[in-house]
């Protein structure tokens, strides 16, 4: 299988330095080009030293380079249609960063451009890829433990904001300035929108939707405008129960580049799972395997992980979606099913009281 052609539109999402080594390693790939236009982020990219073109916007890196097909979209969030839009214009095939949008008319824009422009369209929810959670997804499809009875989950890290300004500006990570509670001088778009992969793997591990959320944020512990400590309970339309912590309840260096040290107290992400069944528990530590010392560079005891990378199973599924002209097992379609469920967490903070989807009640 020939490699495919590949490009990068904007390096602004906190998750794109991971597809540097990715698209230049892997031989099933071609990195072709970047666009982008912030002269701090071009910078930044520079000194990693890939002889890859830069251009200003997406759509003069695909009138420059008809040979790219598929574009990885890592821009803020509010920027997803916009660039849809051009790859669908160009007939390019589409991996978009979470989130791809929180507006549901614009969620369907995207549906129905990325149809009509017969792309495909995969969205980038990497912890599928990670070989712990594979082995926890086959364990339940197995019934090691029975039927699943309840699921909790955490997906708890340190912020992005000091390293990705716009993660923590409502317009740019939620797409407009929604208050979280009458009230409340915070908004959407904070923690809640940086962790959609826990209520994503619920789905998929039990074969279900959500039936109902409740959800609860705590007091910020990071002067920010949005929310960063929050917890949500509920129940699926097959009846398993869950507990799920999207929080950014980690505090961290305010530095510009995110790196071993960034953490205050180690762990950088504790994405954990007990799911129990009706025959047994079992229990999931999806970053596990990690080296801990003392040393540099702020002299006391941190990390380093250790962990296989997700990137790589995720850019050979693209790859493949590609050259079979496949959809994604993670499409727009599914994934918003995942987008309705966390705005409904924010419907229930703002009212107080459970949200039901999917006929619940």
């Amino acid at each position: 299988m020939k490699p495919v052609k590949m490009a990068i539109s904007s390096l602004t999402h906190a998750h794109v330095r991971k597809y540097y080594a990715t698209l230049h390693e892997n031989r099933k790939l071609e990195w072709v080009a970047v666009s982008c236009n912030d002269p701090d982020q071009i910078d930044f990219f520079k000194t990693f030293g890939y002889d890859i073109p830069i251009y200003p916007t997406l759509e003069e890196m695909l009138i420059a380079h008809p040979e790219i097909e598929g574009v990885v979209i890592a821009s803020s969030n509010e920027k997803h249609l916009e660039e849809v839009r051009t790859c669908c214009k160009y007939k390019k095939n589409i991996l978009s960063m979470k989130i791809p949008s929180f507006d549901s008319a614009e969620y369907e824009e995207m549906i129905r451009l990325t149809k009509e422009a017969d792309v495909i369209c995969q969205v980038e929810l990497e912890l599928h890829y990670n070989p712990t959670v594979k082995r926890l997804l086959q364990m339940i499809e197995e019934k090691k433990a029975g039927e699943v009875v309840s699921f909790n989950a955490t997906n708890i890290t340190l912020s992005p904001v000091w390293a990705f300004p716009w993660q923590g500006i409502p317009e740019r990570s939620y797409g407009k300035k929604v208050p979280l509670r009458e009230g409340d001088p915070r908004f959407r778009g904070g923690a809640l929108s940086d962790h959609p992969h826990i209520f994503d793997l619920i789905r998929w591990a039990t074969h279900s939707e959500f039936r109902y959320v409740y959800a609860e944020v705590a007091g910020n512990i990071r002067d920010i405008p949005e929310e960063d400590v929050l917890f949500v309970t509920g129940e699926m339309t097959n009846g398993v129960k869950f507990v799920l912590d999207p929080s950014w309840s980690r505090t961290e260096e305010h530095i510009k580049r995110p790196a071993v040290g960034w953490e205050v107290f180690p762990k950088r992400m504790e994405v954990n799972f007990t799911v129990v069944g009706t025959d047994g528990v079992i229990q999931c530590d999806a970053f596990g395997p990690n080296v801990y010392f003392c040393g540099g560079p702020n002299n006391r005891y941190t990390i380093q992980y250790t962990y296989f990378d997700e990137w790589i199973g995720m850019m050979d599924e693209f790859s493949e979606n590609i050259r079979l002209h496949r959809q994604p097992k993670i499409n727009l379609e599914w994934h918003k099913k995942t987008v309705d469920a966390m705005n409904a967490c924010y419907e229930s903070i703002a009212t107080g009281k459970p949200v039901y989807l999917n006929g619940g009640k």
